[in-house]
């Protein structure tokens, strides 16, 4: 059977969306961006404890005094974790994505009863919106949008707009068809046989629908991290990268206690608006400890509370935030390898010391380019080329500007351990089963990867080899194993890289240059950057890094400092005061 061309169509689909569409994408991703970022400062500006105090009154008034404290310690525990300001940056990703599939999901649903011709197509649009890997939906998204909040927050409402169609649709079936014929024998109109009759009692339905449109959503922002959405998808992304455990169980920490508050509160308060529900509560919560526990203050004195703590926590976040004019902002976009996060988190030090408001976005070398084409991201300062970067820098070439070359000879290799008797890729050759069959590859977007599945393995013969898709962290874990253990390995690595001082290894030669030439780091920015950047474009031009300096700052700040890599650039800045000054000079 010939080959179905989908993924030709699907790109050409979308490539003419994009280029015809894009005044009505930039309108809604300024619209929603707006929001996004106006909520994201009425959330994050005010003091932790305040706002910690408004959340946990609400919660008293849906559940009860227990669960309003334990919500207050929750939110206190993800404070003391230091992912405050990503949880609340979460918080406002959840509650914009999820309004917004509400906003479509409760009349679609409603449609979907009443039309039977809208439900029969809907069905299956539902089913492949919600099987769809949800990965799948970020990629358009930045197609349309670009990078960071407005992407996440579209795949978002792709993934969770299903459940909402569905459980509205369900609870308003499920309605006693009597109560329905009882209400149109006295001639009520079909309009508020709907709104007094059917929704009333599809409530909890409606309701349990609004909780998993939440949930969805929340597991949907943390994937969003990986396109630059902030908040706590961004952390986790980061910690996974950079196998760094610490920070990946604090992110994830945070994340649970995020979504048992939401779970917990979207659940009480569909008890608080089903008439049922709650005159079963009332019955169940009377006399003795439980009674105490479970006391909920009446509606007037919750939103007395509320409005106090909130205007307590208004004022107190406008005078956090006021002083102080902040610098011209810039967005350095960066892929998790080592050399990469090292020289960002010097600059950023640098920059934010000269005044510069810098932001910095994680995300793998696609998307990144893309962002730099479409001009979501300023700079970037590691490009590969002119090979292991060559396809996305081809691809927006014309979108860049190509400011210097901070470090020459870069280079590609595959490693083996120093005691391994191969010393070059050709002796790898029926040494399969010694290597357990496999290549211990990176992120599946670098280049390297590319080079060494359509160029390496078969100018080698070496097709009994299983090249496995990691990431750069993954790899030097199992790098790290094996070496411990002595175990034969065959890793993708390349120069400048602190493996190289850190573990008994050795880069096997490539007799076939299979992997090209020496290659060279530069610096990309923007169109229009040069431009808007001046005095910044004549620093970077100027920028140089030798072995000497970048090892030991890769070794500070992946190594010893993963945690606060600003702790590493400041203790590398007083052993370098020379290179520092060079920087900017």
């Amino acid at each position: 059977m010939p080959r179905i061309p989908l993924g030709v169509w699907v790109t050409d689909a979308v490539d003419f969306l994009t280029r015809h569409g894009r005044p009505v994408f930039n309108a809604i991703s300024d619209v929603v961006g707006g929001v996004v970022h106006g909520m994201d400062h009425l959330l994050t500006a005010p003091p932790s404890l305040a706002l910690a105090a408004v959340i946990a009154m609400l919660c008293w008034w849906l559940r009860g005094l227990l669960a309003g404290v334990l919500t207050f310690a929750g939110l206190m525990v993800i404070d003391g974790l230091g992912q405050w300001d990503a949880a609340m940056q979460t918080l406002t990703l959840v509650l914009v994505s999820s309004v917004a599939a509400l906003v479509i999901g409760i009349p679609l649903g409603i449609l979907c009863v009443r039309v039977s011709a809208v439900g029969a197509v809907a069905r299956p649009v539902l089913d492949f919106m919600q099987t769809m890997p949800a990965f799948v939906y970020l990629i358009p998204a930045i197609s349309f949008f670009g990078l960071g909040e407005v992407p996440g927050i579209a795949a978002c409402l792709v993934f969770a707009i299903p459940p909402g169609v569905r459980l509205t649709e369900l609870g308003i079936r499920q309605v006693d068809r009597e109560m329905v014929e009882a209400a149109e024998a006295f001639g009520t109109p079909s309009s508020r046989i709907l709104t007094r009759v059917q929704l009333p009692l599809a409530l909890p339905t409606i309701m349990t629908g609004v909780n998993q449109v939440i949930m969805l959503s929340l597991s949907m922002v943390v994937t969003a991290g990986m396109v630059g959405a902030a908040g706590l998808g961004a952390n986790v992304f980061g910690a996974i990268t950079q196998y760094n455990l610490g920070a990946g169980a604090e992110a994830g920490l945070a994340v649970v206690l995020l979504a048992i508050i939401l779970d917990r509160m979207t659940g009480a308060l569909g008890q608080r608006l089903a008439p049922a529900a709650r005159r079963h509560a009332e019955r169940a919560a009377h006399g003795g400890v439980s009674s105490v526990l479970r006391y909920r203050p009446r509606p007037a004195l919750a939103l007395s509370g509320v409005v106090v703590f909130a205007l307590l926590a208004t004022t107190l976040g406008v005078m956090g935030s006021g002083g102080g004019s902040k610098g011209k902002p810039i967005t350095i976009g960066y892929i998790p390898w080592d050399e990469d996060i090292a020289v960002t988190q010097l600059w950023k030090s640098e920059l934010e010391k000269k005044g510069y408001q810098v932001t910095l976005k994680q995300v793998d070398a696609g998307p990144l380019f893309a962002g730099l084409g479409q001009g979501d991201i300023d700079l970037f300062l590691d490009a590969w080329l002119p090979a292991t970067h060559a396809d996305y820098y081809n691809k927006y070439k014309d979108r860049l500007q190509d400011i210097g070359v901070w470090y020459k000879n870069a280079s590609m290799q595959l490693a083996v351990l120093k005691n391994d008797p191969a010393n070059s890729v050709a002796d790898l050759k029926g040494q399969s089963a010694r290597y357990k069959g496999r290549v211990v590859g990176i992120e599946p977007g670098a280049g390297e990867m590319k080079i060494v599945k359509n160029k390496v393995l078969p100018g080698y013969g070496l097709g009994d080899y299983k090249l496995l898709q990691s990431s750069t962290a993954a790899m030097l874990a199992e790098l790290d194993r094996s070496a411990k253990s002595n175990q034969p390995i065959v890793v993708t690595l390349w120069k400048p890289h602190w493996a190289y001082n850190k573990f008994p290894i050795k880069p096997l030669a490539d007799p076939q240059n299979a992997f090209g030439s020496a290659e060279q780091v530069h610096v990309l920015g923007r169109a229009g950057f040069a431009k808007d950047f001046p005095q910044l474009t004549g620093w970077l031009k100027n920028f140089k890094m030798s072995d000497a300096d970048l090892f030991p700052l890769e070794d500070l700040v992946i190594n010893k400092y993963k945690d606060t890599p600003a702790q590493g650039v400041a203790e590398w800045e007083k052993q370098h005061p020379d290179v520092v000054k060079r920087l900017t000079s």
